[in-house]
């Protein structure tokens, strides 16, 4: 955007950081990655708009936040610059400021609202205590059968029961290095959130299996014709 001439910090376009969250960072809770990222922006020196007001902080918003534990190769950060300055000099200055585990990707001009996130999908990786991979992928086939997956979700109003079955599909399940991979699509966005620990506590419960190590990779972040969001 470095050819764009304005004026009117007002009529600044919006810009969209792609970043992604890995190794040691999955430790780092959605709070604490809004300041980090606030920090970064000020040691990088990026001249963000800051909101008006009695308390000014400076304007930088988060589609869809992460599960602590979680890593993830799409997560977004939005944001808008008082003065032209290139995607790729933001991208670069950001990198050099940023902890290990928390890297940009790239910088480009916000085209979709986070509004129209409708699905999210993640690559998880399970080691049970006492079953075999194989054995655990035979369970979980026989599981994602169900017609209705009840699990109890906290809302505003408290615990409530939900079925989950309509908000989950399974994408591909297989076994490599002796762990139990699946490719899961999740409801995702502002209308409704579905966690994938949901489906896998109620699959462990149902098989009555005991998980010893979880990795949970989310890879993509989709709107309702399956776009990435961008």
């Amino acid at each position: 955007m470095s050819d764009i001439q304005i004026t009117d910090v007002n009529k600044m376009p919006n810009l969209r950081v792609f970043y992604e969250k890995t190794g040691r960072a999955k430790y780092i809770s959605h709070l604490d990655i809004n300041r980090c990222m606030q920090r970064a922006l000020r040691r990088a020196e990026i001249p963000v708009w800051y909101t008006e007001g009695f308390n000014p902080h400076p304007y930088t918003t988060f589609a869809l936040p992460l599960s602590l534990g979680y890593e993830s190769l799409c997560e977004t950060m939005d944001l808008r610059i008082t003065r032209v300055m290139s995607c790729e000099e933001i991208s670069q200055r950001l990198n050099n400021t940023l902890p290990e585990g928390l890297t940009v990707k790239k910088t480009a001009l916000q085209k979709f609202k986070p509004e129209k996130i409708k699905q999210a999908f993640y690559h998880i990786r399970l080691n049970f205590a006492d079953c075999p991979p194989e054995a655990a992928l035979e369970h979980l086939l026989e599981f994602d059968k169900n017609s209705s997956i009840l699990v109890m979700k906290r809302t505003k109003k408290g615990m409530k029961e939900i079925d989950i079955r309509p908000d989950v599909s399974l994408h591909s399940l297989y076994v490599e290095n002796s762990l139990l991979n699946l490719k899961l699509f999740c409801a995702s966005g502002i209308e409704k959130n579905i966690n994938p620990t949901l489906y896998l506590d109620a699959f462990t419960q149902a098989a009555e299996l005991e998980i010893q190590a979880v990795h949970v990779l989310r890879t993509a972040v989709l709107m309702e014709n399956g776009q990435p969001f961008e």
